[in-house]
């Protein structure tokens, strides 16, 4: 099986862990992460703990998920305690980005098109995971996760490496005016297509990031298409309704 997708950007940091997993098949349901589509628990659960020995010293690590709600709300996590790991139940309550200095600590976000955001400040050593759909996206969630590492970390946003994981792209994303409007500022992510519009919701992250202080060049992109690429990422677009996710992780290891 393939392992794992890898920033090159991130990968330059030997205090941090991170990895977006990859569609499998010969794994249960293609190595879906998703405790919440109605798969057996047990198989997904094994595909976690199968992609946590990838990682490499997966005994040192605790793993961290959100209840996500597509939502702004953003949650500094300070205990090292596995949460939504082995079972939906003892997930982070509605949050859709999770922060954390602690070390051992690995956030990981759930997505099958939506954007996932990995942040690591290298001076204090904090890292975020972001979920940003369109609707966190509309209400701004990477800026806002930024502000709170920030608030809580002393962060300076220069400081940041970013990484934006495999998401839908402007290529197959297709909106109403509804959406489309949410967006009206970014005109270099909003293509018309006759009613419709195409967006492309990596490029909003991207340009949130950067008007919140990240430098551009410290901002890598995946470059890759869920709905293109379908055949390696989950797509819920593109399969019109799939129950697979894959999972964007990133933590800061143990000295």
């Amino acid at each position: 099986m393939q392992r794992f997708f890898h920033f090159q950007n991130l990968d330059n940091f030997h205090g941090i862990a991170h990895a977006v997993t990859m569609k499998a098949k010969d794994q249960a349901y293609a190595f879906s992460m998703a405790l919440h589509t109605g798969e057996a628990p047990e198989s997904i659960v094994a595909n976690r703990r199968k992609a946590a020995s990838l990682l490499g010293d997966d005994e040192s690590w605790t793993f961290v998920l959100a209840d996500q709600t597509h939502s702004d709300h953003i949650t500094v996590v300070r205990s090292t305690q596995n949460r939504g790991w082995s079972e939906r139940e003892s997930a982070v309550a509605q949050s859709d980005a999770l922060v954390t200095d602690q070390k051992g600590v690995m956030l990981g976000i759930l997505t099958a098109d939506c954007v996932p955001v990995l942040l690591y400040d290298p001076r204090h050593e904090v890292v975020a995971a972001i979920h940003a759909g369109w609707k966190g996206s509309a209400a701004g969630i990477a800026a806002k996760c930024v502000a709170t590492m920030q608030k809580e970390f002393d962060t300076d946003p220069s400081d940041l490496i970013g990484g934006i994981a495999p998401s839908i792209g402007g290529c197959c994303y297709e909106v109403g005016s509804e959406v489309a409007a949410h967006f009206a500022n970014y005109k270099e992510a909003l293509s018309p297509k006759v009613e419709k519009y195409m967006l492309d919701l990596p490029e909003v992250n991207r340009l949130q990031l950067i008007d919140a202080g990240v430098p551009a060049s410290q901002i890598e992109l995946s470059g890759i298409c869920t709905a293109c690429h379908e055949d390696v990422f989950f797509s819920y677009r593109k399969t019109q309704g799939c129950s697979g996710r894959f999972m964007s992780m990133i933590g800061l290891k143990l000295d």
